[in-house]
């Protein structure tokens, strides 16, 4: 009986293996993208670079375990989400009360542990963001909000 179960395991993680996950990145104008439209320092835009783009960009670098199902479906299902709640790659196409929104919203999501994602720097430490990475980005995006706080 154990062994059926574990074969008829085996076959399905097999079969899923071909359906595959689109792994194209939607077409990108850098003269639309966060990092080109503020110009950062070399410091902010490599934080951004490596604790943001990959889910909150059209600059997405897919890791090898992406190939993976049912892997690959989760990931993409948090890249889809990341990208449609903040996308730096469409930034100049936010009017200025929605940029300041989403600033906003990135320093309380940083402020609370909760960018980057837990399971994103599971896999890539470097994405981490130290007291120190993480005040920098802050203070970065603070200076670029244009209404008060509320």
């Amino acid at each position: 009986m154990i062994k059926k179960i574990l074969f008829t395991a085996i076959a399905i993680f097999a079969a899923i293996q071909f359906i595959r996950v689109d792994k194209t990145n939607p077409v990108s104008v850098p003269e639309k993208d966060f990092i080109n439209v503020t110009q950062p320092s070399k410091e902010v835009a490599d934080l951004l670079k490596t604790s943001c783009y990959d889910c909150h960009s059209n600059e997405t670098k897919y890791p090898w375990y992406f190939n993976v199902a049912p892997v690959s479906w989760w990931l993409k299902n948090h890249i889809n989400e990341g990208r449609e709640k903040l996308n730096f790659s469409l930034w100049a196409d936010f009017d200025a009360k929605r940029k300041d929104k989403k600033l906003e919203e990135s320093v309380e999501l940083i402020n609370e542990g909760e960018m980057p994602m837990f399971s994103y720097t599971l896999a890539h430490q470097e994405a981490k963001l130290s007291a120190t990475k993480q005040k920098t980005l802050n203070n970065f995006f603070i200076s670029l909000r244009t209404f008060e706080k509320e």
